[in-house]
């Protein structure tokens, strides 16, 4: 199951202050298209992907293959059990660099995710762990993340923006998919942003 007419730019809104992570993806109007609420102190990572923030409305399954470690492989399936593709953080390699590989359903490698600038991302992780200081260092460090074929091909592009008590990232269009491609990427880019969010 795709997301029918999914029109870029979009808008990932994390909520800063909950007890458990969660996410909304939003249109340029601000519409809810999807909403993530994490469960927590599970072992094997399960994320639910809603189109209502009441979670009456299940749309995609993310699961993890294993206990969490850096090999972990994500299998997105829609809520008929429909396998979409599969998301998998690149091992050690990406300790300082963030890469993902992005496969599809046929588990062939089409895309991956990169961080455009990994001291970015690191700055801005230590400065947000010191209060005050940190709801201001959004406005100043702005982490991107590349969404590129496996030619080099840049498609898409995920950016943090400034804001206060939230954290907010653009998500963009930088070149051609299909709705089908576009689908994957999205829930790739938005179960690597948890993943990411949840490391610091």
């Amino acid at each position: 199951m795709m997301m029918n007419n999914l029109s870029l730019p979009l808008t990932f809104r994390f909520k800063l202050l909950a007890l458990a992570p969660q996410i909304s993806v939003e249109d340029q109007s601000g519409n809810l298209l999807l909403y993530v609420r994490q469960k927590l102190l599970k072992f094997k990572e399960e994320v639910n992907v809603y189109r209502d923030e009441a979670q009456s409305d299940l749309a995609y399954m993310i699961k993890a293959d294993r206990v969490i470690d850096f090999r972990a492989r994500y299998t997105i399936t829609d809520r008929a059990g429909q396998v979409i593709g599969t998301v998998k953080q690149r091992g050690m390699k990406s300790l300082w660099r963030v890469h993902f590989d992005i496969e599809d359903n046929f588990g062939r490698e089409s895309f991956y995710i990169e961080e455009e600038k990994p001291w970015v991302r690191m700055v801005n992780g230590f400065l947000e762990e010191i209060p005050i200081i940190g709801a201001l260092s959004g406005y100043f460090l702005h982490p991107a993340y590349l969404v590129k074929r496996v030619d080099g091909t840049q498609v898409m592009m995920l950016k943090k923006q400034p804001a206060l008590w939230e954290g907010r990232y653009e998500f963009t269009s930088q070149g051609s998919v299909t709705e089908q491609e576009k689908t994957l990427i999205t829930l790739s880019t938005l179960m690597m942003t948890l993943l990411e969010r949840s490391r610091g």
